[in-house]
């Protein structure tokens, strides 16, 4: 064989002949039959006519490595590349198997479950409940599956034929007595989780509870509505097994043509279609299963707008005040009576106005009237209901009258205005900085006006630019301007006038 039959051998070669997914050893070739002879031996002259004939398929170029082998067709024989300038060896058969691509890593299943739990166990049933993984991949959960086993058996079954996404289950049709292992598995396109599994079995039995009233927190005090308002309240309650509810009225039964009871197997509901003022009163609510029991009390109060008051009269009359009085009504409307409104009409409009509103006593004094004006007077009563439908009106009507008056200017008495000097604001010791300027300050009074002498260390402050001296409606001022070492010691303010006078000190520290 020529080197003209080498260029054949050197044609594309398929994505198999890469490095990474190369066909087995010439070794393991061998023994087949065509095989090529091992390197060194010298190739037979008609392997290179097939080389020659056999098709290549259209493929990307192989790599440049010179030394991989090119595959032909099933049962040819496939040989090395040859360098140029060389006899082609015989070419050796292709793997059999289809060409392998580079398969994706695949993505991690979720975590397992969290923080497993059973809320709750009945006669027949009971409830799990779990937190979501921490790791849920790419593509999220598809949901949960449970998984049931009897004690003592290793046969797990899945409760839910399809995932559900919700971390709280109910487990029904069970058997009292049963012990159940549980676990839940999550699932994800990417796999199932190792399943988080209950350490102890479940015991299938009722768990009994003690009776007990959940009074809500509003019906702990007085229930008020007025009357002709329906009443409809609901109140739970817990036991286990299923508890006997009973109501009583004063140690006696309800009367149903009034009161409708409805309980079910968690509360009680007590209604009245249209509540009576006889509808008030204390009810006990009672919760019993077997010798245990739990009670509650409820107070309910009916109330109305109360009568008006009673007795009302006009007791005084003098310059522009009337004093009234009445007493309470015979009928409070079955709550506290919180006050009366007290009103006024003068003949000339005949219109009532509102004088005092919330008066809490039963009298009042009424003033500021219009001389020659002639009035009337009336009261309300009012409790949480509002006003009373009607108001007591007082018999007797109120003129003011119009009263003669003589002038006299008052006299006063003539006052010595003299004073001696006084201070009514002594100075305080202060301290201030280097180079700051600092101010003292104090009061003083007397008539006539003092004249006010400043002193430093006894010695009289004079025309010094230093200082600034300033009185100014009695308030003296000292302003010491970028004081020194120097500056600090004793400085006092006399005052002086024909009647006396008067000083203070105080001590300035500088620093």
């Amino acid at each position: 064989m020529t080197g003209k039959t080498a260029p054949p051998a050197k044609k594309p070669a398929p994505a198999a002949a890469k490095k990474k997914a190369a066909p087995a050893p010439k070794e393991e070739a061998a023994p087949k039959e065509g095989a090529a002879p091992k390197e060194g031996a010298a190739p037979k002259e008609e392997a290179a006519p097939a080389a020659a004939e056999a098709p290549a398929p259209e493929q990307p170029p192989a790599p440049t490595d010179e030394s991989a082998p090119v595959p032909t067709e099933a049962g040819a024989e496939a040989t090395p590349a040859p360098a140029e300038g060389s006899p082609a060896p015989p070419a050796e058969p292709p793997a059999p198997a289809p060409e392998p691509k580079l398969e994706k890593p695949k993505e991690e299943p979720p975590s397992c479950p969290l923080s497993l739990s059973v809320e709750e166990v009945s006669e027949n049933s009971f409830t799990l409940t779990w937190k979501a993984p921490e790791q849920t991949g790419r593509a999220g959960l598809d949901g949960y599956v449970v998984e049931i086993c009897k004690d003592g058996s290793s046969d797990w079954k899945a409760v839910n034929q399809e995932p559900f996404l919700s971390t709280r289950y109910t487990i029904p049709n069970l058997s009292s007595g049963d012990k159940i292992h549980v676990r839940v598995v999550a699932v994800s396109a990417s796999g199932a989780s190792v399943p988080a599994t209950l350490e102890q079995p479940v015991l299938i039995r009722e768990i009994l509870q003690l009776p007990k009233i959940r009074m809500p927190r509003h019906l702990r005090e007085t229930y008020i509505r007025r009357v002709g308002d329906a009443v409809n309240i609901m109140i739970p309650f817990q036991g286990k097994p299923q508890p006997e509810v009973s109501w009583t009225k004063g140690g006696q039964p309800l009367d149903t043509n009034r009161i409708n009871i409805r309980n079910t197997t968690r509360d009680t509901i007590f209604y009245i279609r249209q509540a009576q003022r006889g509808d008030s009163g204390k009810y006990e609510l009672t919760v019993r299963i077997n010798g245990a029991e739990d009670k509650a009390t409820l107070d309910i109060q009916v109330v109305e707008p109360p009568g008006p008051p009673q007795n009302l009269k006009l007791v005084d009359v003098w310059g522009f005040n009337v004093a009234l009085e009445w007493t309470p009504p015979a009928d409070n409307g079955n709550c506290e009576i919180k006050g009366y409104r007290v009103q006024k009409s003068d003949k000339k409009s005949g219109k009532w106005f509102t004088v005092l509103e919330r008066c809490t006593r039963t009298s009042c004094t009424i003033s500021d009237l219009i001389i020659g004006n002639t009035y009337s007077f009336r009261v309300f009563s009012e409790n949480i209901c509002g006003l009373s439908d009607s108001a007591a009106v007082a018999s007797g009507v109120a003129y003011i009258e119009k009263t003669k008056t003589t002038y006299q200017p008052e006299k006063i008495p003539q006052r010595d205005m003299m004073e001696p000097p006084k201070f009514t604001q002594p100075l305080t010791d202060r301290t201030t900085t280097r180079g700051y300027s600092t101010h003292l300050f104090c009061s003083v009074r007397g008539f006539p006006q003092p004249k006010i002498i400043w002193l430093k260390n006894q010695m009289e402050i004079r025309e010094d630019p230093k200082y600034i001296a300033l009185i100014d409606q009695g308030v003296c001022s000292l302003e010491i301007r970028k004081p020194g070492p120097f500056d600090g010691g004793v400085y006092t303010c006399k005052a002086v006038n024909p009647l006396g006078e008067a000083s203070v000190d105080c001590r300035l520290d500088v620093k």
